[in-house]
């Protein structure tokens, strides 16, 4: 698998998470302290998300870290 699908499926997965607990990009967005479209980049495949990030995300989903791999 190549590193950009990756990036698709990371986001997709996380827009699946987030949608699941009813939660908007922007207040996603809002509770990680990030920009709406920064979130929505993730979703698309678009950015390559830091370490600090997805603890970011995942305390704010309130998943451990690893689920948001659970996609592979």
């Amino acid at each position: 698998m190549d590193t950009f699908e990756d990036l698709k499926m990371f986001g997709s997965h996380l827009k699946r998470l987030r949608s699941s607990q009813g939660l908007s990009q922007e207040k996603l967005a809002f509770s990680v302290e990030l920009d709406r479209s920064y979130i929505s980049d993730i979703e698309r495949g678009k950015r390559n998300v830091s370490l600090l990030n997805i603890l970011k995300l995942a305390r704010a989903l309130e998943i451990h870290p690893k689920k948001l791999f659970d996609y592979l």
